[in-house]
């Protein structure tokens, strides 16, 4: 047999699985590494957080991936030749990371890696003649160099399954949010605040899973980002909301970017900046008579469409005065302008973040992926949810193997 096969098989039966988690969202921030431990599978897992860090991309490194991200038309080659640097990068962090937490690779047992998503193409927001009905996404950063570089045995690519058994590829929280963060005392929504918005929706522990679903709600922090760098480039985001904060929102605007059939249509629903852009902010302020708004008024209107975007889609699944625990993870969980605008949307919801779970609100996702990880060697497929708004039931994930 294999040794690395014979590994796996062992690895299967353990009680428990170090695993690295690793995301690198559409903000473009840095890679999230997660160092977990995970006890047991399925409803059974238990979660230990040794390490988390975020390492920050530099300009280099977002300079060259957004002359792919994105982009309808991109240079074919470019795109060939990112995929194995971006592994050899993502590879090099992890080894670095590892370096700096006194760990061997050797006592690490495997790694999640999601990739640098740098298409997202569901059905909805594409129309492409010659793929009617096709769901696709695209995540750069080959796992065989993340492999063979580190040692370890990778398993990544993690939203083809969810696509090739009917989903759209996004979002994937569901899973982990329902195996970690389910409770018997509360119905719980988990909100994921990154340069995309979404949401879990967690029925009481003990009811029907039927229930559970997740879903984009629209820009979270995407938006306010791009307009950030394309007015100030010497800033990366609006740190702590104080340009937005300082603005007032222009009404006409924020109708006209809300009036987009993304926001009507029904749950669960996926996007990303493909169509949440800079492009879409200049068509709408060009309607509207815009374009000369201060740089605080875009922002201070940006973030009311974000909140808005997120409220309507809970309205939407939950009635005009929801009532729910919301728990906030994500970039977005460290803005008080942005959290400040959904307690206005919401009042009757009762906001704070992962942390009051004891999940570190910017390791979450990472950390999502190690539990798809651990299901795919150890655990067996999970339906979550019932009619449209169903997760397959499927184990995520390629397994590449070291050299």
């Amino acid at each position: 047999m294999n040794p690395h096969l014979h590994r796996l098989y062992q690895l299967a039966q353990q009680p428990s699985r170090r695993i690295v988690g690793l995301m690198s969202g559409t903000s473009l921030d840095g890679l999230d590494v997660a160092l977990c431990r995970l006890h047991g599978h399925g409803t059974n897992t238990r979660l230990e957080l040794e390490q988390f860090v975020t390492v920050p991309y530099t300009d280099e490194v977002r300079h060259r991936i957004r002359q792919v991200f994105a982009r309808e038309q991109v240079s074919l080659e470019y795109l060939t030749l990112l995929n194995p640097w971006l592994g050899h990068l993502h590879a090099d962090m992890v080894l670095q990371c590892l370096q700096q937490w006194q760990i061997p690779p050797a006592e690490v047992d495997l790694i999640a890696s999601h990739g640098q998503t740098v298409y997202h193409a569901p059905v909805h927001q594409h129309q492409h003649p010659d793929f009617p009905g096709t769901n696709a996404t695209l995540q750069l950063g080959d796992a065989d160099h993340l492999a063979v570089r580190t040692g370890i045995i990778t398993l990544s690519d993690f939203r083809q399954k969810h696509i090739a058994a009917g989903g759209e590829g996004a979002p994937l929280a569901a899973y982990g949010d329902y195996l970690l963060l389910s409770s018997p005392q509360e119905e719980r929504l988990l909100l994921n605040l990154g340069g995309i918005a979404n949401f879990t929706y967690l029925p009481r522990a003990g009811q029907d899973a039927r229930m559970a679903f997740s879903t984009d709600t629209g820009p979270g922090n995407t938006l306010l980002d791009a307009t950030v760098r394309r007015h100030q480039p010497a800033l990366s985001y609006d740190e702590d909301g104080h340009l937005a904060a300082a603005g007032t929102v222009q009404e006409a605007l924020r109708t006209e970017l809300l009036a987009h059939p993304f926001f009507q249509a029904p749950l669960p629903r996926t996007t990303g900046p493909e169509l949440f852009n800079s492009a879409y902010v200049q068509a709408a302020q060009e309607r509207t008579r815009t374009t000369g708004l201060p740089l605080e008024d875009l922002l201070a209107t940006l973030v009311e469409v974000s909140a808005a975007g997120v409220a309507q889609a809970v309205r939407q699944a939950f009635g005009a005065t929801p009532t729910l625990a919301v728990y906030v993870s994500g970039g977005g969980a460290h803005n008080p302008t942005l959290m400040a605008a959904l307690q206005q949307q919401l009042p009757a919801c009762r906001f704070t973040t992962t942390a009051a779970l004891g999940m570190l609100p910017d390791a979450k996702e990472a950390i999502l992926f190690a539990v798809l990880a651990n299901e795919a060697v150890a655990g067996q497929p999970l339906s979550i949810g019932s009619g449209r708004q169903r997760v397959p039931a499927v184990s995520m994930g390629k397994i590449s193997l070291p050299a």
